[in-house]
């Protein structure tokens, strides 16, 4: 059974990550995860919210995270949306003719997922061609 704990909006900048773990840390405890589990549900929230905020910078755009929190009878689930703003999208037009990411790029971009996969229980990227990031992080509880 799925359960909506909360839901918030941040800007696309890492200064605003430390909001997005503590809500994370908060809801987490509040479930009964443990500490060590805290510890590893913000250090992946962490990394995805900066491979988020990289995808923004690629796109030239100025977006928001929305991370969204909810629970289920076993683990806590934390999806992180990469948003472009409407008014500083690119057009797909743009973006489809984009220069492909070099391999030194790529190859940062493949360690960052693997070390998301390290922290949590289960770990899903959708990266699409138009642009659209998000990341779905679960953590399941003991017992």
């Amino acid at each position: 059974m799925k359960r909506d704990l909360a839901e918030l909006k941040i800007p696309a900048s890492p200064a605003f990550i430390p909001v997005a773990k503590r809500v994370a840390t908060t809801l987490g405890s509040q479930l009964g995860l443990s500490l060590v589990d805290l510890d590893e549900l913000t250090i992946a929230l962490t990394q995805a919210c900066d491979s988020a905020i990289a995808a923004a910078g690629e796109l030239s755009a100025h977006s928001e995270l929305k991370l969204t929190y909810f629970a289920t009878n076993r683990a806590l689930v934390v999806d992180v949306d990469l948003i472009p703003s409407d008014r500083h999208a690119l057009p797909a037009q743009a973006r489809a003719v984009a220069d492909p990411p070099d391999h030194a790029q790529a190859e940062l971009q493949r360690l960052a997922y693997e070390m998301i996969r390290c922290f949590v229980d289960d770990f899903r990227p959708e990266v699409e061609p138009s642009g659209h990031v998000r990341f779905r992080m679960v953590k399941y509880l003991a017992g």
